[in-house]
């Protein structure tokens, strides 16, 4: 089975969907509400499914916000369409069992099976064999700087090797951004908000940062 049949069959798409609507969220652009998913899919699944492997699918675009951070400024997020995390979603659910046991041991961040409970723990563990240094460290601007040719790189030299899944995370990363009624194009970074922490994280992360 090649991979991007995996991640629309029903099964993963189910999921995708019981997932979104726990998460719930507000609507991106279309306004569209994770309380219409169900009756969307019932009707435009196999819509979605053709579009996708013909490659036609057109994300629509994530939608600016701006949440206030502790030290009196903003931080930018991204809201994509429900529709658009729902297919996002089925996509990480099934690249994170791929590519999950290649993974540092010490990254404890977005991944399954994995809390920041046992990262405590984990310090807790360090700090019983005497290690007494905590280094915070915080890139700035990291997910308006993330490199699309590279992340594809990436996933390619992790395995990833389906034309069609890639050409799929290619078209979510440079679905643009609408702020005040306006698209603006997204070349490069990705969006804070969505499912972008999985880029955020392993494998980009691993590869061309560090572990976390």
């Amino acid at each position: 089975m090649r991979l991007i049949d995996e991640i629309l069959s029903d099964s993963n798409i189910d999921r995708a969907i019981l997932q979104v609507k726990r998460n719930k969220g507000v609507s991106g652009v279309d306004k569209m509400t994770v309380d219409e998913l169900d009756e969307y899919f019932y009707k435009h699944r196999r819509e979605i499914r053709y579009s996708i492997l013909n490659e036609k699918y057109k994300p629509q675009a994530v939608k600016r916000v701006y949440i206030p951070k502790p030290n009196g400024k903003k931080r930018p997020l991204g809201i994509p369409t429900v529709v658009d995390r729902v297919i996002q979603q089925a996509i990480a659910q099934v690249l994170m069992k791929k590519l999950d046991s290649s993974f540092s041991e010490f990254s404890y961040g977005f991944r399954p099976r994995r809390s920041a409970q046992m990262a405590v723990l984990k310090t807790l563990e360090y700090i019983n064999e005497g290690y007494d240094w905590v280094i915070d460290l915080d890139i700035e601007a990291y997910f308006d700087t993330v490199n699309h040719d590279k992340l594809i790189s990436i996933l390619r030299e992790k395995n990833v090797n389906d034309s069609t899944t890639l050409h799929l995370i290619r078209k979510f990363m440079q679905a643009g951004i609408m702020e005040d009624g306006l698209v603006k194009p997204s070349r490069i970074g990705v969006p804070q908000g969505g499912l972008c922490r999985y880029p955020h994280k392993p494998p980009y992360a691993d590869k061309d940062i560090m572990p976390s």
